[in-house]
């Protein structure tokens, strides 16, 4: 998930005078010192060799979870460029919740769109993007970029970022294990499925990055750009190309698929309520809880009106939602095979250790709306409880795959 800040800058400024540097500056709402940038890497054509300051005519109020974005970013770059078209609607803010509900065309014009993104070592990927920035370029710029340039850099940009994530996986393995936290690998096994974890996740950062910015996407653009971009992080890394399938193996893939699709269709077309096919008992119980903080958020009026993905309450209740989705995926289709076999037990782990994550971001939003009130008084202590409760549990669950996945000499 990003980091999606534009709507709450003041001014900023971007600098890549110096070639494969990018600095700047960047006021947040309310706030007197500027975030510091220092990345690795070009922007595209129009901003190479380029100083950009930009300033946002109508900044808003910083919430309360941005107060501790990270102050010095320090990471590679992404895309960076203020020429990319998009669609502008024609309508005002307020109006967009009418025109939505009664199906109304929206009407719109095609602008350019400044779109910042990075990966940087304490948040991860940040995006600012704006239609209605006030912008000013330098006149003179110290270095050009060419269309072929342009394209190697793109790759450079994605080749540094690859290789700036496995590098903080692997610190943060190594700072893990240092400090003792229970989340660094137990064993090789574990550590092999949270690298291709990160890699998923890098994968599918790139993949909703460009379904983000890419207008007017045919029906099967998802899977056409999740191919494109696992074919340029196979490139990036150096991997050889996979090997075409054997005869054989190519029809056992297609008696696979059909499989697989007729087990779909029959479980769309033939609903079942028996026993096996509801969910784990976790994983509903950690779904009611879900719901129950959100139905009380809701009747009691906790949430503003279009408050933030970050406000507490909301990283409260999203952080249940999300652990309870990674839960399904753990544990689901394993009540009656538990625990998973070695085959299966490293995907199990990482979607384990994934729902902690979820439930840890839970409980910093229950502790900040505490905090600072948003609720009433009350009704804290239970919730906390019951989110301690579940936290447990997945700990336990994690305990036992970690047993099977044990390396060969801690086996006695």
């Amino acid at each position: 998930m990003a980091w999606r800040i534009a709507d709450y800058i003041e001014r900023g400024e971007i600098d890549n005078r110096i070639k494969d540097r990018v600095t700047g500056q960047i006021w947040l709402f309310g706030q007197k010192e500027p975030v510091k940038l220092e990345l690795t890497g070009n922007p595209y054509r129009d901003l190479a060799g380029q100083y950009l300051r930009f300033l946002n005519p109508n900044p808003k109020a910083l919430p309360e979870h941005l107060h501790g974005f990270a102050k010095e970013q320090t990471g590679v770059v992404g895309d960076i460029t203020a020429a990319r078209r998009v669609k502008i609607l024609d309508i005002p803010d307020d109006e967009f919740e009418h025109y939505y509900i009664n199906k109304i065309k929206m009407p719109y014009h095609w602008g350019n769109c400044l779109y910042l993104e990075w990966h940087s070592v304490r948040n991860g990927r940040v995006v600012i993007e704006a239609t209605d920035y006030v912008l000013e370029v330098e006149p003179e710029a110290t270095w050009q970029m060419s269309e072929a340039e342009e394209v190697k850099q793109q790759e450079a940009n994605g080749r540094a970022m690859s290789n700036f994530m496995d590098q903080l996986v692997q610190a943060a393995n190594e700072a893990a294990v240092t400090e003792g936290e229970d989340e660094a690998p137990q064993s090789e096994a574990e550590a092999a499925a949270d690298a291709e974890a990160a890699r998923m996740d890098l994968l599918m950062d790139r993949v909703t990055a460009r379904l983000e910015r890419e207008k007017d996407l045919e029906p099967d653009a998802f899977e056409r750009i999740l191919n494109e971009e696992r074919e340029r992080m196979r490139r990036e890394r150096g991997e050889p190309e996979p090997e075409p399938l054997t005869p054989e193996e190519e029809a056992e893939r297609e008696k696979w698929i059909e499989e697989i699709n007729a087990a779909a269709e029959s479980a769309l077309n033939e609903p079942s309520d028996h026993e096996e096919d509801r969910d784990h008992p976790l994983v509903e119980f950690t779904q009611e809880f879900g719901i129950r903080i959100d139905q009380a958020t809701e009747e009691n009026r906790w949430l503003e009106e279009n408050a933030s993905e970050e406000h507490p309450l909301n990283a409260l209740k999203y952080g249940i939602w999300f652990a309870s989705a990674k839960l399904a995926g753990a544990l689901n289709h394993r009540k009656d095979e538990w625990p998973p076999d070695e085959l299966n037990a490293g995907d199990t782990l990482v979607r384990l250790k994934k729902a902690r994550s979820y439930l840890r971001d839970a409980e910093r939003g229950l502790e900040s709306a505490e905090g600072e009130k948003l609720a009433d008084p009350s009704w804290f202590p239970p919730i906390r409880q019951e989110l301690k409760s579940i936290s447990r549990s997945v700990d336990q669950f994690i305990d036992e795959v970690r047993f099977i996945l044990r390396d060969p000499d801690d086996i006695r």
